[in-house]
């Protein structure tokens, strides 16, 4: 089964009353796994379960991942006041005052927005108890991430197939021009030596000979062989149900080989002009095989 890196899931615990968790995760193609999580910092403990469970379903892509959480409070946290600090920061205000020679403002207000003055510690919470309650959120995103890769990855797999069928028809014809070269060759031989030999017997055993090196240069049987191999190597692999992307990487680097092979002794204008038709479609689907897990 085919599936794209391209994907998207969103899930949220909106039953719970005094907080609530909500995962986005987005994923776009990549070379390997990537998983980046940004979450709150006392949650941080929890990254290594949560990329196991991402791990377990996900085998390639760069993987975003946001977990929220928002405390509606219940009353337990508790006010801290630095009272020393808040008396440094009254002195120095002081100090400019008088030193500056300014408008006395200083008040309880200013003082207490001073960092670290008037601070809120929150309870420490039960991570194995938020670990419960985020896990089935995580699975349900990936859910949805896993339906809009298959979904995507089908449409990948028609147009390639597509393009598959399209080089294929290309190949029949190459092959075609390619039995005949030689034959246009010979004539084309015959022709300009009885035109600048006009009236002298042609050594036929001479032209059979050069026409022959040509033949054996701009032989392509085995290229057109290879190449037939790795199309239908391609059909095969698009319907294994498993991760394939790097397969049909590996199949596509080989059959541009080829092409480029065929391309350089291409003799003939038809025939060059067809295999360039081949390397521009093996060129849009490496592009679509790249965004294939």
């Amino acid at each position: 089964m085919i599936k794209s890196m391209t994907s998207f899931g969103r899930a949220q615990n909106e039953d719970e009353l005094n907080s609530c968790f909500s995962i986005e995760m987005k994923s776009v193609n990549h070379r390997y796994l990537d998983i980046n999580i940004r979450m709150p910092r006392n949650m941080l403990s929890l990254e290594e379960k949560i990329r196991n469970i991402i791990s377990k379903r996900l085998n390639r892509g760069k993987v975003d991942v946001f977990i929220n959480y928002k405390n509606y409070g219940n009353g337990t946290g508790k006010i801290n006041l630095n009272m020393n600090l808040a008396k440094e920061y009254y002195e120095c205000l002081r100090q400019i005052q008088s030193e500056l020679n300014i408008i006395d403002d200083i008040s309880v207000s200013k003082i207490a927005k001073f960092p670290e003055v008037i601070t809120l510690e929150e309870p420490q919470e039960d991570l194995d108890i938020i670990f419960n309650k985020i896990s089935p959120l995580i699975e349900s995103a990936l859910n949805l991430m896993e339906e809009m890769r298959i979904r995507e990855g089908e449409k990948l797999k028609d147009d390639i197939l597509l393009k598959v069928n399209t080089i294929e028809g290309l190949v029949e014809e190459i092959e075609k021009v390619a039995d005949n070269v030689p034959k246009v060759y010979k004539k084309k031989l015959e022709e300009r030596l009885d035109e600048l030999l006009s009236g002298v017997d042609l050594d036929e055993s001479r032209i059979a000979l050069e026409v022959a090196v040509l033949a054996d240069k701009a032989a392509i049987d085995e290229e057109i062989t290879r190449l037939r191999s790795h199309l239908s190597q391609m059909k095969s692999t698009l319907d294994l149900n498993e991760s394939v992307g790097r397969k049909l990487d590996f199949i596509i680097q080989e059959m541009n080989r080829e092409a480029n092979t065929i391309a350089s002794k291409s003799t003939d204008i038809s025939m060059t002009n067809k295999i360039i038709e081949v390397k521009n479609i093996i060129e849009k689907i490496r592009e679509q095989v790249q965004n294939i897990e």
